[in-house]
């Protein structure tokens, strides 16, 4: 493969180790026991790649993959690291790590994380490519992120900076201030952008379904399964593939997960042998994971997979300087998919919007946004088409309008409002949950228990 490698670590054991496996797999290998006689032989060696522990005596791991990418930016380093210093892990990737191998690994993990780092090689950019004078909008194809407050454009830069990597990335936020869209937006600048990007919202399925549309399954595999099923990983080869409401995985899926993560593979059910996948994950997650972890409903080493790169979206209520800025960019936007000719917004509107809570977030205020160009009948929108006040959207309670008698029950009011709802979003149950204000699996107990689809 004439690839020579550097490693650098102060274990002689682990030196040895993976001296063994690469050498095993083709490429040649030179060893050394601290940063600075690393540095001194990076000199003088053309590498192809170097794998490097964090903690090490004279200068840490961290202090040689700075020097290193200031002298060739686009040679690979591979972190070798533990969970006691998964931090260093991260600012290995905001330094340009190409990627992290977490203790302890497999010959396999090695080689598939050696392999890529080969393969990627001449299409790695550095940090300054990426740190470039950013106009409010931050759009690329179909994904715009709207925003002028300094706390997002930190987050957007720590994106555009690590999208090049194929590291986990773990985007935390309330619901609908846009981690869809941030994933996204890491995709497209990221390597792998010709790529698929596979989005699975963990909390639409039940258990079983949701096993075989992550990992596939077999002809025969089990009743049903008439041929054969790709898997959303599968699918995502080579691409992104997003995790959306990661904390709501079940338990059992959460150890297949892990191993998938660990070993770069996935297991089919009913399948004979494991399939070799290349997939950049992004898992999101509006839910406190460490609450979780306590609470014995997310296990702590997948947490710790998967928080390699954490990313955390400010909520509307912390950067309402934005608020003004999306409010005209929904008016354009929505103004163009109805066929109106709205224009302005009084600043009257604009304080209202201002002083509002936006518990639901960016996508609260776009959908306020959309009912006041709907409503509006002249060129400006003013403070009495944005019906802030009202407990329920004005479709939905136009939707319950006609059916509601006196002396109905709340039991039955709440599922007319359901069942018209979803008859409205043509049965879209992510749609109709995210009209309603709750979650897909508030929803789906709620469908369960009015027993929607069994015959009603």
């Amino acid at each position: 493969m004439n690839q020579e490698i550097l490693i650098i670590d102060d274990e002689e054991e682990m030196r040895i180790a993976l001296t063994e496996v690469l050498e095993r797999s083709g490429y040649s290998v030179q060893t050394v026991s601290n940063g600075i006689e690393g540095l001194e032989l990076f000199h003088k060696v053309p590498f192809s790649m170097v794998i490097t522990d964090v903690k090490m005596p004279r200068i840490t791991g961290i202090e040689l993959l700075k020097e290193i990418k200031r002298l060739s930016p686009n040679t690979p380093v591979i972190i070798i690291t533990a969970y006691g210093t998964i931090d260093n892990a991260v600012d290995a990737m905001k330094e340009g790590a190409f990627d992290y191998i977490l203790k302890p690994f497999s010959a396999e993990v090695l080689d598939s994380v050696v392999l890529r780092a080969i393969q990627s090689k001449g299409k790695v950019l550095t940090n300054q490519e990426y740190h470039t004078p950013k106009p409010p909008l931050f759009q690329n194809n179909s994904c715009t992120i709207v925003t002028n407050n300094p706390s997002m454009k930190k987050v957007i830069d720590m994106a555009c900076s690590i999208a090049y990597s194929s590291s986990t990335v773990l985007v935390q936020g309330e619901s609908g201030t846009g981690k869809e869209m941030l994933a996204k937006y890491i995709h497209q600048h990221s390597n792998r952008n010709d790529k698929p990007f596979v989005a699975v919202n963990c909390a639409a399925l039940p258990k079983d379904l949701l096993e075989s549309e992550l990992f596939g399954h077999e002809r025969g595999s089990f009743t049903g399964a008439l041929q054969r099923k790709i898997g959303k990983f599968e699918l995502a080869n080579h691409g992104t593939i997003l995790l959306d409401e990661i904390s709501e995985l079940d338990m059992s899926l959460q150890a297949k997960l892990l191993r998938v993560l660990q070993e770069r593979e996935v297991d089919r059910i009913g399948g004979r042998e494991p399939v070799q996948i290349d997939v950049r994950v992004i898992a999101t997650t509006n839910s406190n994971l460490r609450e979780a972890i306590d609470k014995r409903t997310f296990r702590e080493d997948l947490y710790f997979r998967l928080n390699v790169i954490p990313l955390f979206i400010p909520s509307l209520r912390e950067r309402k300087d934005d608020i003004p800025l999306l409010a005209y960019y929904f008016i354009k936007k929505h103004c163009l998919k109805n066929r109106k000719k709205i224009t302005e917004i009084s600043k009257e509107a604009v304080d209202v919007l201002t002083s509002n809570n936006w518990r639901g977030n960016v996508r609260e205020l776009e959908n306020v946004i959309e009912r006041a160009i709907l409503l509006c009948n002249c060129n400006i929108i003013s403070p009495e088409h944005l019906f802030l006040d009202t407990p329920l959207l004005a479709v939905e309670k136009e939707m319950i309008k006609p059916s509601l008698k006196a002396g109905i029950t709340v039991w039955e009011m709440e599922r007319q409002l359901i069942f018209n709802t979803l008859e409205e979003v043509k049965g879209n149950r992510t749609k109709a949950a995210e009209l309603l204000g709750v979650s897909i699996r508030t929803l789906r107990n709620k469908l369960n228990e009015y027993k929607y689809g069994k015959g009603l």
